[in-house]
Order: structure tokens, then sequence, then C-alpha cells
């Protein structure tokens, strides 16, 4: 592990599972590599890794269109049939996929123009995944600006987990219940969060504040519902309606929690008033998924963490190779580039929350504060 004047909490080690998480302060900050990202830029631009891919794009489309394709034949066919819930399963990866080339239009990866991925991200994150596109491009790009830095980061907010040893102490009631154990709740509370993100979805659509393109958004939502929901509910009993969509926004829920999760929790935590160049904000926080094409296909190219919060505009298929060009830079620069399997992240994930979670148990049940009472 890298030294540095500016670790203002212990480093936690869990066994086989490594550093789990730092806080780093203004005091001693990250060392200063202002021209770092400037120099892999220009690498990465005289390489043509940021020219889109359009063809990558279509193809991806176009088996996603054919997955519900027969999605639909396989539910007029099945009829009346508990092996429904196998359809509402795929249909939960699908959307999930969808919501995948949604995040890349938002990030201008697939077309030309910034207004064409703007109304591709809000059509295929509206009008398919139910999710709003306004919403979730303010919150998304706020993330990318300050990647777990506390106050800046909505990611690491506190909801109904909490990211942090002071929000994880607020707890009270249920919440700190759940708090106590988040951990080995992470994975669990996920089946909730398609419905969640839906209703987050609405609850931002209905409020007060100006938002662009409202009722374009608001059109496609109920579109999107008269589409993949009425006929759910139209054509099977209640009962079986009922756990079709259950499993549906289940499954979209923990694939969208189990994609997002590994690439920062767990990774240091910058204080709010710290100081710190592009690059090492970007890699330091960052964590990177092994597993070649299948994990790009299986993540949307999330897997390349890294490289995605460096070059947000760099289309999925690019992602590979500037791996190599800012692994390079990181070695020369003796930055720690932190890339692991995914089951090894979702141990550390579960670790690091778990930890956290400690700040919210009564004192005589917390070891770490047990092991600092005076005798």
């Amino acid at each position: 592990m890298e030294s540095t004047g500016a670790l203002i909490s212990s480093t936690v080690l869990e066994p086989r599972l490594g550093p789990v998480r730092q806080t780093y302060a203004r005091t001693g900050d990250f060392p200063s590599l202002t021209r770092a990202f400037t120099d892999i830029s220009h690498v990465a631009r005289d390489a043509g890794l940021l020219i889109r891919t359009p063809w990558f794009y279509a193809f991806v489309g176009l088996l996603i269109t054919l997955g519900f394709g027969g999605a639909v034949t396989g539910f007029v066919l099945l009829g009346h049939s508990w092996f429904q819930l196998l359809i509402a399963g795929g249909l939960g990866v699908l959307f999930t996929q969808v919501a995948f080339l949604s995040h890349e239009a938002a990030h201008r990866q697939i077309l030309a123009s910034g207004p064409a991925n703007d109304r591709l991200a809000r059509l295929l994150g509206n009008g398919v995944v139910g999710m709003s596109y306004s919403w979730w491009s303010t919150k998304h790009t706020r993330h990318h600006a300050n990647p777990n830095r506390v106050g800046r980061d909505p990611d690491i907010e506190i909801d109904t987990i909490s990211f942090l040893d002071e929000d994880a102490a607020t707890a009270r009631g249920i919440r700190r219940l759940i708090t106590r154990r988040q951990g080995w709740l992470f994975f669990p509370l996920l089946t909730l969060e398609g419905l969640n993100l839906h209703l987050l979805s609405v609850r931002h659509l209905s409020g007060r504040e100006h938002i662009k393109g409202r009722w374009v958004e608001l059109g496609l939502l109920a579109a999107r519902f008269a589409v993949f929901v009425v006929p759910v509910f139209v054509f099977l009993p209640p009962g079986m309606a009922f756990a079709f969509f259950g499993v549906q926004v289940a499954v979209f829920g923990v694939y969208m929690g189990a994609s997002f999760a590994p690439n920062h929790k767990g990774m240091p935590v910058i204080a709010r008033d710290a100081k710190l160049d592009f690059f090492s904000k970007q890699v330091r926080t960052s964590r990177n998924i092994g597993g070649g094409w299948w994990a790009t296909w299986l993540m949307g190219g999330l897997n390349y963490q890294i490289e995605h919060h460096l070059f947000p505009s760099m289309p999925r298929p690019h992602l590979a190779r500037a791996r190599e060009i800012v692994l390079d830079q990181c070695r020369t620069l003796d930055v720690p580039y932190v890339e692991t399997s995914l089951w090894r992240s979702y141990g550390i994930v579960i670790a690091y929350l778990n930890r956290v979670g400690l700040a919210a148990r009564d004192p005589f049940e917390c070891p770490i504060v047990a092991a600092h009472r005076p005798s």
C-alpha cells in the first residue's frame, strides 16, 4: 500500500480482502500529478480511442431487441404458467442492459452529437428502463466530478445503506438495525432497488423544481408503463402478475446494484476540502474488475471503471486498450491501480459496509470502541 501523510483514519484490514477503506485529508494530499492526465489523453486521442463505434452499439442494440422479441414470444406461448417468472427474470436482465446503453449515450459514447445522445439516453432511460434521465444525469454528473468525496458525491450520501462512519452513527430505529448488519443485507436489499429507482424517478418529475423536458419524460414513463406493465396484469391472473412484476424489478435491481457497487465502494474516501489532481482523484477512488470480454458484456463496460472515469466519452470497445495506457502511466508515476475479480470485489464491498456499520452498534458491542476503552 502506498504511504501518505494524508491518512487520517486507520486502514482496516479484513482477512484475505486487503484494505477496505482509507480517508484522505487536506494535509499531505495526493502527489501533484497535473500533467498525468494530459499526457495519457494525448496518447488515447492519437490512438483513435475516442472515436465513436456506432457499429458496435448497433450490434448490441440488435441483440437486446432480439432478446425482447424472444421474451414477448415466450410470454405469449407460456400463458398462465409459473414458468412466466423465467421471462420476468430475463426482462430484468434486458432492462439492465438497456440501462447500460442509456448510461453510455448520456456520456456521449454512442452518437456523434451531444443533443442526439441526450435524446437517445432519455428514450432508453425513460421509455424502456423506466428511470428518469434528468434525475439520473444530474446525480451521475456530480458523482463523476467528485467520486467518493465527502459531501459532494451523491453515491455515498446517507440512504438505507450508510457508506461513512459518521452517517452510520446517526442511524436510529429500523435503519439502525439494518446498518448494524448492512454488509450482509446489501445484496438482499438490492431486490428493492429497482422499485426504488422507479419511485424516485416519478417523485423527481412530480416535484416543483424546473426540469427540462419534464413532460417528455413523463410521457415516456407512461408509455413504458402501458407497454411493459399493463399487459402483465391484463393477460395473467393477479397473483401471477404481481409475482411476475416483483421478479422483474428484483432482478433489475440486483443486476444494477451488482454492476455499480464494485466500482467505488471500499475505495479511498476523500475529505470534503481535499486538494487533488484529476488523475489521482479518478484512479485512486475507482476499482476495475478483471475478466476481459465477458466482464465487459456482463457489466456494460463498467468493469473498466478507472478508464471510464478518466475518459467518460470513450466507447465501450476501446476501454480495454485504454487500460494498457493508464496502467503504464500508473506504474511510471507509482499511482496504485486497483483491479480485482468480480467475486473478490463483492467480498470487499461487504466487508467495508460491515465495518462502517460498526458505528451504529451500542458502544459495548463495538470492538473498535472496546479496544480503546480505558481499563
